[in-house]
């Protein structure tokens, strides 16, 4: 098994550190079946060599891939990344790997299946509760507001039931819906915490939250990654792909 762990150049700089890795560590992955991956690798990766991808937090997302142009100081994209990542997940989903997406991942998603973003929450006046957290420093991991699991058949009603309180550490948000797309979360003030396929494809959930920074005391926002995994190594034993 091997999954794509795409992030920004930076984060791919100091690999070890990175929460998303210790995330899979925590659920059995190995270092050597997981590659962190990046713009700057673009020529290079091959999707045949994957069995997933987790797509991480990061950078905005370019307003003009939703057909708006950028209206805040505080929308700081990378379209480098944009550009890999759209066809990274074209080509996962043309393959029908399992996919997870964190934060900015759930946005990127959104938008690349038709949606469209708030561009600041804050600027844009919809948020009623604090999705940006001012602990970020000293407690990334600290829950800031409750969820509500919207639709319990989904793969995240599978490992959450009803509510749960996550951190929160984003600006923007999804504001219409991406075709092909459903929501399974929201939170206290309606705005779209989780979303995933809605049709039959095998794993694609995507959460605005970072459940890799609660792993060690929250057994359901490990359970995020272990059920993501467990997809991967299902794959991977059903449909060997040649290294």
């Amino acid at each position: 098994m091997k999954i794509a762990v795409s992030v920004s150049q930076r984060a791919e700089d100091k690999d070890e550190d990175l929460p998303y890795v210790r995330a899979l560590l925590a659920v059995g992955v190995t270092a050597e079946e997981m590659e962190l991956v990046s713009a700057e690798d673009a020529r290079r990766i091959r999707i045949e060599d994957y069995d997933g991808v987790m797509f991480c937090g990061g950078e905005d997302v370019d307003p003009a891939a939703y057909g708006e142009s950028k209206r805040y100081a505080s929308v700081q994209s990378d379209p480098a990344r944009d550009k890999f990542e759209f066809a990274l997940l074209d080509r996962a989903l043309t393959r029908r790997l399992p996919i997870l997406g964190i934060c900015r991942a759930v946005q990127m998603i959104n938008v690349k299946f038709g949606g469209t973003l708030y561009q600041d929450l804050v600027e844009d006046a919809v948020a009623e509760v604090e999705h940006r957290q001012t602990n970020v420093g000293a407690n990334p991991d600290a829950p800031t507001h409750q969820i509500h699991v919207t639709d319990p058949e989904s793969h995240l009603g599978g490992v959450m039931r009803g509510t749960c309180r996550v951190n929160s550490l984003h600006h923007q948000a999804v504001r219409r819906l991406g075709r092909g797309l459903k929501v399974t979360a929201h939170s206290e003030d309606g705005l779209v915490e989780a979303v995933e396929s809605a049709d039959d494809y095998p794993f694609l959930v995507a959460v605005q939250w970072h459940p890799e920074e609660m792993v060690a005391d929250a057994s359901e926002q490990r359970e995020v990654f272990a059920q993501f995994v467990a997809k991967c190594r299902e794959r991977a034993a059903r449909l060997p792909t040649p290294r």
